[in-house]
């Protein structure tokens, strides 16, 4: 299936997998995927950012490829490594002399005991996948400086085996939540979106979407208590994720409308914090008012 020509019919085909893309986060999908560019997306968490992957490699049957960082994260984890397993039960499984013969040894570092990991993956697939690099801001400096030329070549050299290239690379999203700053050498290697939490009615139809079963009435009640929950100084603000979680747990138990009974019974699908589970027991009847 090809990416769509327009904005218009990218938003169209995001709506079909269940994600509400509003004009410019479209506009910067639709280029990336044209011009073979990365796309760097940072946002509060819970926004959609991960989502937005899951969901193109859905509508547009790719593979979806994952590389999810994290602090010490080096590049054989995220390019490739050697089946050792294999490689000692080859090696146990060869007479003496052909231990001993370099054509045997060299054998041993060949396609057959190389292990893929995302990048690889992603470089081999090429445009049938989506290459999702997840929370590059809690890996380190060192291997954000490591995927600059990943992403400028869609390269990658293995010493034994030689150079894999694609000349249709795959598309490239990433996510940040900004737990640290990244480099300006990547930033200007990607194109860029910043994703807002949502107005109310937006987030309502956001939620209508993903829950085609919801109430709407409740629905509007939850979405209001929600922003009102980012109002106050949480430590974890809950995300678009949060509401329909929220709105998920009320219509399981049967429940009609938000009062500060059945907010308080269930507020551990919205609050993920133990301090501001305090602080929002505190303000319940305030949070429900109207809701």
């Amino acid at each position: 299936m090809e990416y769509p020509g327009t904005v218009g019919e990218l938003t169209h085909s995001l709506r079909r997998g269940g994600y509400l893309a509003d004009r410019g986060l479209a506009t910067a999908l639709l280029v990336s995927l044209s011009l073979h560019r990365p796309v760097l997306l940072e946002g509060e968490v819970g926004v959609g950012k991960t989502e937005v992957a899951k969901v193109l490699a859905s509508v547009f049957e790719r593979r979806l490829i994952r590389l999810q960082c994290y602090e010490g994260i080096d590049t054989y984890q995220a390019l490739y490594e050697w089946d050792y397993a294999r490689q000692m039960l080859q090696i146990r499984a060869l007479s003496e002399r052909q231990a001993a013969d370099e054509e045997s040894v060299d054998k041993l570092f060949g396609p057959k005991f190389l292990l893929e990991r995302p990048l690889l993956e992603a470089v081999r697939a090429g445009d049938q996948a989506v290459l999702l690099i997840d929370e590059i801001d809690r890996a380190d400096d060192e291997f954000e400086a490591f995927l600059l030329e990943i992403l400028s070549d869609f390269q990658i050299t293995i010493p034994e085996i030689g150079t894999i290239s694609t000349t249709s690379p795959p598309a490239v999203i990433l996510t940040s939540n900004r737990t640290r700053e990244l480099h300006d050498a990547l930033r200007r290697r990607c194109l860029y979106h910043w994703i807002g939490y949502p107005s109310q009615e937006r987030e309502v139809e956001i939620v209508l979407v993903r829950e085609p079963g919801a109430v709407e009435e409740l629905t509007r009640k939850v979405v209001r208590a929600v922003h009102r929950l980012r109002e106050l100084n949480l430590a974890k603000p809950p995300g678009v994720a949060e509401t329909i979680d929220w709105v998920r747990t009320l219509g399981f138990l049967g429940e009609t409308d938000l009062t500060p009974q059945t907010a308080g019974d269930t507020l551990g699908a919205v609050i993920k914090d133990r301090d501001d589970l305090d602080l929002v027991r505190d303000n319940l009847e305030e949070i429900t008012s109207g809701a």
